[in-house]
């Protein structure tokens, strides 16, 4: 049972890792955040890394994503992939790396987007799928990269953290571009899926890769869709690089939207959440007016993780009802949230819960929704 700092209301759905509920949070902001973000702070300097964007006045700016950090001498981003090293901006394993882990999944995954992806539906086929149905007997490249522009308290991979913040570790899962380019040209493997983290911190790296992979695809013929599961917080030219090789080969972007409200999003998080909205707005647009040229497959599917008692029918509102006014035919991938990371003291997602989120969406004007984790569900709260 936790415990509201400010108005000291108890339920089983306030953190007391936060210390505050969603009410003082959106009503209460400035007086809730600084409760909020402290759990953040504490967490990331034990790590070694910087406890919130850095803004050094003399510092190395780096403009990959909406943190914008401004990096001191011999500093490292937010992110923990970028280093300020001698006034130059580096990635902190050199150009041509990647810290990431891989792994063959095989098809069809349980991916974020599987509901309307290619190798679970045959949508495109034949020019984007290997078959009419799923692709049983095939498998996705899954490209897990360490680090990410995000804090979220309620990471289901908190562990990237550990590897991007150690030296050691980092060593560890220094991956070569051309070692990575080789495993997403195995015959068998037909989609190519970057996660985390976020590949947003990565991703001067994995365009890179991305479209040697895609030139590879086209001379020889095969299918080798290029998929992001991101938060969306890069910057918008970015975004339409990323967005361009999803849609020319059969890709989905896949941006996970943690929340509507900037105070909630910054709590969760731990970055700047008014910022943050905007740029998910912007992004989201982006792909969005993008899809219009390539309407067999969505271009663009949104998850919403629901955060019991923080992340609520309001909060997915107000995103649905965004993403609803740029492209109504959107997919929405409702997730259920289990307690991990230092959020661990939530319940998992109730089953009342998500029926009202469902309800949010299709209020909000949307239609084609899912659960995912669904089997996660049940009386709860």
């Amino acid at each position: 049972m936790g415990y509201c700092k400010l108005c000291s209301k108890s339920s089983k759905t306030i953190s007391d890792v936060l210390g505050v509920c969603v009410d003082c949070l959106r009503k209460k902001p400035d007086e809730a955040l600084p409760i909020a973000v402290r759990a953040h702070r504490e967490y990331r300097v034990k790590l070694g890394l910087p406890p919130e964007p850095p803004k050094n006045g003399n510092g190395v700016k780096c403009s990959l994503c909406v943190n914008e950090c401004s990096i001191p001498l011999n500093g490292i981003g937010f992110c923990g992939v970028w280093k300020n090293a001698g006034g130059m901006l580096k990635p902190v394993e050199a150009f041509g790396y990647g810290v990431a882990h891989y792994y063959l999944d095989p098809l069809p995954t349980n991916c974020v987007a599987t509901p309307v992806c290619p190798a679970y539906t045959g949508a495109g086929y034949p020019k984007y799928a290997l078959s009419e149905g799923p692709e049983y007997g095939y498998y996705n490249l899954a490209v897990f990269f360490a680090g990410c522009n995000l804090d979220c308290l309620f990471c289901q991979n908190w562990e990237h953290k550990n590897i991007i913040a150690d030296a050691g570790l980092r060593a560890r899962y220094r991956v070569p571009e051309e070692e990575l380019l080789e495993a997403a040209m195995v015959h068998r493997v037909s989609c190519i899926c970057y996660f985390g983290g976020d590949p947003g911190p990565h991703i001067v790296f994995a365009l890179r890769l991305s479209k040697k992979v895609v030139e590879e695809a086209e001379k020889k013929d095969v299918v080798k869709r290029i998929c992001w599961e991101t938060n969306g917080l890069v910057n918008e030219n970015v975004m339409k690089e990323m967005a361009k090789l999803s849609l020319v080969s059969g890709g989905i972007v896949k941006i996970d939207w943690k929340a509507w409200t900037p105070s909630v999003y910054q709590a969760l998080t731990g970055v700047d959440g008014w910022r943050a909205l905007e740029q998910l707005k912007r992004n989201a647009k982006i792909v969005a007016d993008m899809a219009s040229e390539r309407r067999e497959i969505p271009l663009l599917v949104i998850s919403i993780l629901l955060v019991p008692g923080y992340v609520d029918d309001e909060e997915v509102y107000g995103i649905a009802e965004y993403i609803a006014s740029v492209d109504s035919s959107t997919p929405v991938v409702l997730l259920a949230f289990y307690p991990n990371h230092l959020l661990r003291d939530l319940p998992p997602t109730s089953k009342s819960h998500a029926k009202k989120a469902i309800e949010a969406v299709h209020k909000a004007g949307l239609r084609r929704v899912f659960i995912g984790n669904e089997w996660l569900l049940g009386d709860y709260y």
